[in-house]
Formats: C-alpha cells, sequence, structure tokens
C-alpha cells in the first residue's frame, strides 16, 4: 500500500507540474504575443486530462484495498486535488486560446495588469501544492484569504473594460477577450484555494470548505 500511495501522489505533483506550466506558457503567450506558444499550450490540455484519468483509476483501486481512515483522506483528496488540477488547466486552454485571438489585435493598456494578476493566482498556486507536500496545514490556511486580492483585482480590470468598450467600441472584441482571461485566473485563484481547503482536511480531518456551519472536533 505504501509504494502504491507514493505512487498516486507522483502522479498527482506530475499533473500539477503540468497544469503550473500551462498557466505559465498562456500567460507568457499574451504578454509577448506568441501565436504559436499559445496555441502549443492550448493543444496540450489532453495531457492534463489523461493525468485525472490515471489519477483516479489509481485512486478507486486504492479504495479497494480497504484503506485506514488516514490513507483514505489521502486518496480522496487527491481525487479533488486531480479535478481541481484538470480545471486550471481548463483554464489555461481558455487564456491560450484568448491570448492566440489577441495577438492578431493592436494590444490594449490597462492600469491594473493581467501579468500581475497572473502572477499572484500561480504564486497561490504554488503555496496551495507546496503545503500538500509538506503536509502543511497552516500554510494552506494562511493562503485561504489571499483569494480575496485576486477577486479584487478581476473586478477592477472588468471595470476598466467596461468603460474602455463604452468609450471605443473599436476595443469591444480584444476587451470581451481580455475578460474571459482575467475571468480565467480567478478561477485559478479560486482551485487554489479549493486545494488548501483539501490540504487541511487530508492533514486535520476538518472539512473547512463551510465554516461555522460545523463545529465537530478534528478527527484523531
Amino acid at each position: 500500500m505504501e509504494s502504491e500511495l507514493a505512487a498516486l501522489k507522483e502522479k498527482l505533483l506530475r499533473m500539477a507540474s503540468y497544469a503550473e506550466s500551462a498557466v505559465r506558457g498562456a500567460v507568457q503567450a499574451l504578454v509577448t504575443r506568441d501565436y504559436d506558444l499559445a496555441l502549443r499550450v492550448w493543444n496540450e490540455d489532453a495531457a492534463i486530462d489523461r493525468f485525472e484519468i490515471e489519477v483516479d483509476e489509481l485512486a478507486v483501486q486504492l479504495l479497494a484495498k480497504a484503506p485506514v481512515a488516514s490513507d483514505l483522506r489521502l486518496i480522496t483528496v487527491a481525487m479533488k486535488i486531480s479535478q481541481n488540477l484538470e480545471r486550471v488547466g481548463d483554464e489555461a486552454t481558455q487564456i491560450a486560446k484568448r491570448a492566440r485571438d489577441l495577438t492578431q489585435e493592436p494590444p490594449l493598456k490597462l492600469a491594473v495588469e493581467i501579468p500581475q494578476m497572473a502572477n499572484l493566482a500561480l504564486a497561490l498556486l504554488k503555496t496551495a501544492l507546496d503545503s500538500f507536500v509538506n503536509q502543511d496545514p497552516a500554510a494552506a490556511r494562511a493562503l485561504i484569504p489571499q483569494d480575496k486580492q485576486v477577486d479584487a483585482m478581476n473586478k477592477e480590470i472588468h471595470c476598466q473594460l467596461a468603460i474602455l468598450m463604452a468609450q471605443s467600441p473599436d476595443t469591444i472584441p480584444r476587451c470581451l477577450n481580455l475578460m474571459v482571461i482575467s475571468k480565467s485566473l480567478e478561477r485559478i485563484a479560486d482551485h487554489a484555494k479549493s486545494l488548501a481547503e483539501e490540504v487541511v482536511y487530508y492533514c486535520e480531518a476538518r472539512d473547512i470548505r463551510h465554516p461555522g456551519e460545523f463545529s465537530a472536533e478534528p478527527a484523531r
């Protein structure tokens, strides 16, 4: 069982590396206006999808062996993390698709830069994954409130783009693409937050997704 659990973790971390790389590549394609890079990121989403299937298959095999409570938490959390990572990959694909389209248009400048928002979302994702690797629920808990910063940046970018579209209707297609990218980054931060919540559950057997609704003590 130990070797199989280690294999599950390893596969999950490889999937995380692919997902993180996809987001970085998509944002780089946007910033550098690299059409070919945007296409590569867009076409590589299938690899992350395959990882999710493999993680789920391995997890189901392990569940059939009636694991002890702590191993059971790891297995179920691994399935949830892989689902979140697959969705991160989907958002990276969405960003890459919009970046591809934007390379064909003149660039727009915003007061709040999307790359800054991307860096924050990626930092949250990395912190969440590190907290899983290190079994560090304190780091996971500290991450969760930071999601609000990305939410605020997304709202500010949407406000700026709405004003720009009203003032310059010719920018509407570009603004809509940037709105989708901004929303995708906000969703990536949401997935990082979800990962952090799963880490707390894995380490403490406490579900913190809905604070205040439950008062049970953590399982020993």
